[in-house]
């Protein structure tokens, strides 16, 4: 790769320092890079365990110092609104759970990302992600898990078809966490015991009730019901509640009971017992596919529901611009802007977004 110049995405983590370290060592010119997301200057609290901080910065451009390479801070605040909060808070507003990750590495990581890559010159981007690219001499390119499942981060990768993967590089990914710190600790990385980023980076509030309130959605007291209609106690606001949820309820009730829909409409949540929580179903809309169509108009897959869900076996169907998961046992908790991903064994096939079939009473 001697001469061949990329750009290295640096968060201020482990995983994207030791990217840019391996790809240097395979003689890679590597370019620094780091996405200024979101203004944390008036943020006072606390912040550990999230990314994209004023802090991830200084990491990055430290690391980028101990490489001897180039650093470059792009400020992609506007697109990041865009793209990603606004949507967000959209999905929230109409009783949905997103997931702003797959938006964030779609249109940024790796669409802004590749454009300025263009700019540089360089061959392409590379992150610090748990995932495998496996590129056949047709220049087609496929996508798998990572071999270190508890680390594995294709989920939030499905959006990416072939064109792009070939530009894109994921160094570590086949590697497991440990060998990473490893790595970057014989380096003289100081990044090597920083711990992993887990909370969405923009919600600087104390909850994600605050932050949504707080961008202009003002949430009323409702009602409770079950399926037949009857009422059975007053919510606090639909922000305050997802799918699946059990606890926080203020219900009492001689079983368990968990949301079972939520009709932002109306302002009503739907209760039931444990069972109802259970889909036989699940139908996606947005859909692509990796490859840039679905294998056939109907066939088999494992069928993940939500980051850390082990998957199921599904047959799918395509049935216009909508994809028909049905599921070889029920499963719990299938929630709405949630993402659907399809998997063939380890290779990711494609997904789209959970729609919400269950938002009425039935």
């Amino acid at each position: 790769m001697k001469g061949k110049r990329i750009l290295a995405a640096l968060s201020g983590g482990v995983d994207s320092s030791v990217a840019a370290l391996l790809l240097q060592r395979q003689g890679w010119e590597v370019i620094g890079i780091s996405m200024d997301l979101y203004d944390f200057s008036k943020v006072t609290k606390d912040r550990a365990g999230t990314c994209c901080s004023l802090d991830d910065l200084y990491d990055a451009r430290r690391v980028c110092d101990a490489l001897n390479i180039p650093y470059y801070v792009l400020n992609l605040r506007d697109e990041f609104r865009r793209e990603v909060i606004d949507p967000f808070v959209r999905e929230y507003a109409t009783g949905r759970t997103p997931n702003p990750c797959i938006l964030c590495n779609e249109h940024l990581k790796f669409r802004a990302l590749l454009r300025k890559a263009d700019e540089l010159g360089a061959e392409g981007v590379a992150t610090g992600h748990y995932a495998v690219i496996r590129r056949e001499p047709s220049g087609r390119c496929r996508l798998f898990s990572a071999p270190d499942e508890s680390k594995d981060q294709s989920y939030f990768l499905f959006s990416l078809e072939s064109e792009r993967l070939r530009r894109i590089h994921f160094p570590v990914g086949e590697m497991d966490k440990e060998e990473v710190r490893r790595i970057a600790e014989e380096a003289g990385l100081l990044v090597f015991e920083k711990r992993e980023s887990q909370d969405i980076c923009f919600v600087t509030d104390d909850s994600y009730t605050e932050f949504l309130n707080r961008s202009g959605i003002q949430e009323e007291e409702g009602r409770f019901l079950d399926r037949s209609g009857n009422v059975l106690g007053t919510h606090k606001g639909v922000l305050r509640y997802t799918v699946g949820q059990r606890k926080g309820l203020g219900i009492a009730a001689k079983e368990p009971l968990y949301v079972v829909a939520i009709d932002a409409e109306r302002n009503e949540i739907i209760l039931g017992t444990e069972d109802e929580t259970l889909s036989t179903t699940a139908t996606a809309g947005r859909f692509s596919f990796v490859s840039g169509a679905p294998p056939a108009k109907e066939f088999r897959a494992t069928a993940k529901v939500r980051f850390r869900h082990p998957g199921e076996g599904a047959t799918v169907r395509v049935e216009g611009d909508r994809l028909r998961a049905t599921f070889d046992s029920p499963q719990r908790s299938v929630t709405p802007g949630q993402a659907l991903v399809l998997y063939d064994g380890k290779e990711v096939l494609g997904g789209g977004w959970i729609e919400c079939e269950n938002a009425s009473r039935s």
